[in-house]
């Protein structure tokens, strides 16, 4: 390459380093922001919030993403115009942010009546403030994206992740110690925050540049029209994935909210707050299921790049050499991190939460990490798929993972006792639901890219998986300072295994120093 766009892709490279930075920053402090949670508002409010957080994470992902996504392609797609291309795109998202913010405010007492929680009908008023910012905020971080400021771009979700945990638990923590909803607390905090990132990021990008009316649009700016069909895709795709991703919780509150009105002895409060916690224990649970999704998210924004590039230039032997790289390395670390958990699920829970919570929790985290494996490799799948321009069979391998996961979990769960067993019926019916639709997708994908996880990867990672459950049921429950140095001690068995077997070798350790240099 000539020196010129060595710099180039060396610039590219440190800002992409910067934004998966501000990812795992907001990872982490995701993370670290439930326990704290838990602790502001105790394990009943918790649950309330976890209730409203299922209608509220779902819009707000459509949202951040679709918007994010959709500006950055525009902007990127009118070199010479971006500012009047993020115009064009923000006369689109301005009027559906005041669309989704209300059909969110109409929908929140269908929602509750659904739940049987009327309480959660405030929060949820004040969470679509909230989808009304980000509305805003998503097509601005995606012009920085779009224009490749990724620093900038960086800074800003660094900076909102910060404000975020601050509200979130600070004002959750003094609406709680004054015997108010603990609940409506953190959404109000979350507000604040909200509004206080939009001001900020509307001064790093500004608005935009005026489009005179009557006149042509500028090369590669597009009608609303047009980017409505760039859009809507993109939110109906990801608004798939985010129903996958609650769809069992919000399934598990109206069954417990059900089963608990059953309960003898209780009056109502105490059998709504018996249904809060546990669907707080459930949540809980949440914090590490997820992991393995959300630490290899970071692979699909790598691979669909590459993939696409190589099916436009017609390499199929690339495509197929792509897909298998990445499945597999994608399988590799997925493991790593759930035989991390599956192995000492007590433990986990115990360091975020207290053992009293462990103790309702453990078995269901051994479950629910097993389905949240598939559910990884799903991903994966629907990445590719959406690379190769199969964006309708990614779609509707979600979509019938959600149908299988709503209706699995429909037919398993309401007969169990209530409590802890509905917890772990829960669990059981997606992981089944996941890894049925887990096998369709990998199909798929071996008939259109010839290649997807190579099958002795497979049994080599479903072998550790089984080693390290079977670890599991004869390890005690740790304390939070030996924990960490168990889990270490865990994912190197985990890469053992791996070794013995032949799955990994020197071309691995060559393949990442590689990957370290470019």
């Amino acid at each position: 390459m000539s020196q010129p766009t060595e710099d180039k892709a060396r610039t590219a490279g440190r800002g992409g380093i910067a934004v998966l930075g501000a990812k795992v920053f907001f990872l982490i402090v995701g993370f670290v922001q439930q326990p704290l949670l838990r602790l502001a508002v105790g394990l009943s409010d918790f649950g309330g919030l976890a209730q409203a957080l299922v209608v509220a994470n779902t819009v707000n992902n459509v949202v951040v993403s679709s918007g994010t996504q959709g500006v950055s392609r525009v902007v990127a797609g009118a070199p010479g115009h971006e500012p009047e291309a993020l115009r064009a795109a923000l006369r689109v998202h301005v009027p559906v942010a005041l669309v989704v913010a209300a059909a969110m405010a109409v929908g929140a007492p269908i929602y509750a009546r659904f739940e049987n929680a009327g309480d959660v009908v405030p929060p949820l008023l004040v969470l679509a403030m909230v989808a009304l910012l980000y509305g805003l905020y998503a097509p601005l971080i995606g012009y920085l994206n779009g224009t490749r400021r990724f620093g900038r771009q960086a800074a800003l979700d660094v900076t909102f992740a910060t404000l975020r945990t601050v509200g979130l638990i600070g004002v959750g923590y003094a609406f709680a110690t004054r015997g108010l909803s603990g609940v409506l607390g953190t959404t109000i905090g979350w507000v604040a925050a909200a509004a206080c990132i939009v001001p900020l990021a509307a001064r790093a990008t500004g608005l935009g540049a005026r489009v005179p009316p009557g006149g042509a649009l500028p090369a590669g700016v597009p009608t609303a029209r047009a980017y409505l069909a760039i859009l809507l895709p993109i939110a109906g795709a990801q608004l798939c994935t985010n129903a996958l991703l609650q769809i069992d919780i919000a399934l598990l509150g109206r069954f417990l909210s059900q089963s608990g009105q059953q309960l003898v002895g209780l009056d109502s409060e105490a059998q709504r707050s018996a249904v809060k916690a546990w669907v707080a224990t459930y949540k809980e649970c949440q914090t590490f299921a997820f992991l393995p999704y959300q630490l290899l998210f970071s692979v699909t924004l790598i691979l669909f790049p590459m993939l696409a590039r190589a099916r436009a230039e017609g390499d199929e032997t690339a495509v197929r050499a792509y897909v298998a790289r990445g499945a597999r390395l994608s399988a590799i670390f997925a493991g790593l991190l759930v035989c991390v958990i599956v192995a000492m699920p007590g433990s986990m829970l115990t360091f975020a939460y207290g053992r009293a919570d462990a103790a309702r929790g453990a078995d269901v985290l051994r479950t629910m990490v097993l389905a949240q494996g598939a559910f990884t490799m799903l991903g994966i799948a629907t990445t590719v798929l959406t690379s190769l321009g199969r964006e309708r069979a990614a779609a509707l391998i979600t979509l019938g993972a959600v149908v299988a996961v709503g209706a699995s979990c429909a037919l398993l769960v309401p007969g169990a006792p209530f409590g802890q067993a509905q917890l772990v019926r829960s669990a059981e019916a997606s992981a089944g639901a996941l890894v049925i639709s887990l096998v369709v997708a990998a199909t798929l994908v071996r008939s259109h890219a010839g290649a997807f996880v190579p099958a002795a990867t497979a049994a080599r990672v479903a072998v550790a998986v089984v080693a390290c459950t079977a670890l599991g049921f004869v390890m005690p429950c740790f304390g939070r300072l030996v924990t960490p140095g168990i889990a270490l001690v865990v994912a190197g068995f985990y890469v053992a295994l791996l070794v013995v077997t032949g799955e990994l070798g020197r071309a691995d350790v060559a393949m990442l120093r590689s990957i370290r240099s470019k």
